[in-house]
């Protein structure tokens, strides 16, 4: 049975936001247990060296990927707006373009990304002990990248024909399969590192083949065989896709930035921040599933016209955002040493992670707020705006804020810089929303040539 399809332009906003941004919210926790799984399987059976290995690898595949993460973002809007507009014939001929220029991408990058692997990982400082299993690690998951961003791809069609349910049935049998996959392949196999990058893959394999069976035979996804786009909505959706995928460069190229200044010292920090990263992640997921909702309900709105809703969405996204976050904030603060000690068994390991996880906790929200903002700038298709802010926030703020506050403080700076540019990256998204022009930008004209 197909998921429910929601109609953002008619109705109540509060409740549909709820309605529609909880089962993003459970796929985004079930997107995050894969993680934490996979690392504590790593962290108990292969110690905390591999656990690095792991941690500085995911960084490096989020940022090979970020690009085509970011036109995939640019997705959302373009096909959110076409239902909003009640528009299938150009739904079907944008999902078309953005299947081929995607999978191309994506094939592309897996290549270069296995044939890298591993100068990126020296180029970012990667400790002697931890480099050959992260270089196993990370070109084993490059080769499995198409099916990573083929179900996440699925979800984000699903999310703007406003279907957000069906998403947790690929997730949740990924998540199922590599939490069985994980300690048969590393210790059952005896396959090290690498038995848990098979089981990765493996897993996201299934799930992108079940997600894509699921909408061609149920999901009323107007999927077809591949053709050619027209070259102007090529054009479009570069002229869309490329801020939105540089953003997303511009973001994990930060993340990775970050990750140097922490590698610098030792791998006892680079294990708990590790770590640490897995309990950051359940803090942005309020942060996360608002800013897609919002995408895909602003979206419609805006290709309805309906600009009313759209302050609307603003209002109620900027008040959930607030109440779920610092409910998140106080769980994580409070059992952040328990949870750490999940991971890595280490004194001065769990205690970087502790101190880390606690410092940032409550700065979070600030970071909800550039989220929702961003989405429905985004929406509005403001992306290369989305893409400004985004190096104000990561380049001129949090990079060097983390490295001077790490050169002051030691490694109880990284925390303070991370939390001080959230404060002003808010500051900055709320400035813009405020007095930006973006709400003047229309690309319906262009992508219904």
């Amino acid at each position: 049975m197909a998921g429910k399809q929601y109609d953002f332009t008619e109705g109540s906003i509060m409740k549909k936001m709820i309605l529609y941004s909880s089962p993003i919210f459970l796929t985004n926790i079930l997107q995050t247990s894969y993680q934490v799984i996979d690392s504590l399987w790593v962290g108990n059976l292969l110690g905390p060296n591999a656990l690095g290995a792991t941690a500085i690898s995911g960084t490096v595949i989020f940022t090979i990927l970020a690009f085509i993460i970011g036109i995939n973002t640019s997705a959302l809007t373009v096909l959110s707006q076409y239902k909003g507009a009640k528009d299938p014939y150009g739904l079907k001929k944008a999902l078309n373009a953005f299947v081929v220029i995607l999978g191309v991408l994506t094939f592309i990058l897996g290549i270069v990304g296995f044939v890298i692997a591993e100068r990126i990982l020296q180029f970012m400082g990667t400790p002697e002990e931890t480099l050959p299993l992260a270089a196993v690690y990370l070109r084993i998951n490059f080769v499995g990248i198409m099916f990573l961003f083929g179900y996440n791809f699925i979800a984000t069609v699903l999310r703007a024909l406003g279907d957000s349910k069906t998403p947790i049935r690929f997730v949740l049998l990924a998540v199922i399969l590599n939490a069985v996959l994980d300690p048969i392949f590393i210790a059952g196999f005896n396959m090290g590192i690498e038995g848990a990058a098979y089981a990765t893959v493996f897993s996201q394999g299934t799930a992108f083949l079940y997600g894509l069976t699921y909408c061609v035979t149920k999901g009323n996804v107007p999927f077809s065989i591949p053709f050619k786009p027209q070259k102007e909505q090529a054009k479009q959706i570069f002229k869309l896709g490329l801020p939105s995928g540089l953003s997303m460069m511009v973001i994990s190229g930060g993340v990775l930035a970050i990750m140097t200044v922490v590698t610098g010292f030792g791998d006892e920090v680079v294990a708990g921040f590790g770590a640490a990263q897995r309990l950051d992640s359940l803090i942005m997921l309020p942060a996360l599933t608002l800013g897609s909702a919002i995408n895909s309900m602003a979206g419609q709105n805006i290709g309805a016209d309906k600009w009313h809703r759209v302050s609307e969405i603003t209002r109620s996204g900027l008040m959930l955002i607030a109440a779920v976050s610092l409910t998140m904030s106080t769980i994580v603060f409070f059992s952040a040493d328990w949870a750490v000690s999940m991971f890595v068994q280490d004194p001065e390991t769990v205690a970087f992670g502790t101190m880390y996880v606690q410092t940032v906790a409550f700065f979070y929200p600030f970071l909800g707020i550039n989220f929702v903002l961003n989405g429905i700038v985004r929406a509005a298709g403001g992306m290369f705006q989305v893409f400004m802010l985004n190096v104000i926030s990561f380049w001129i703020l949090r990079f060097p804020l983390t490295y001077i506050f790490a050169e002051i403080y030691g490694e109880a700076g990284i925390g303070i810089g991370m939390g001080a540019s959230l404060v002003l990256s808010a500051l900055i998204a709320a400035g813009y929303y405020r007095l930006g022009r973006w709400r003047s930008i229309n690309i319906m004209e262009n992508t219904k040539k």
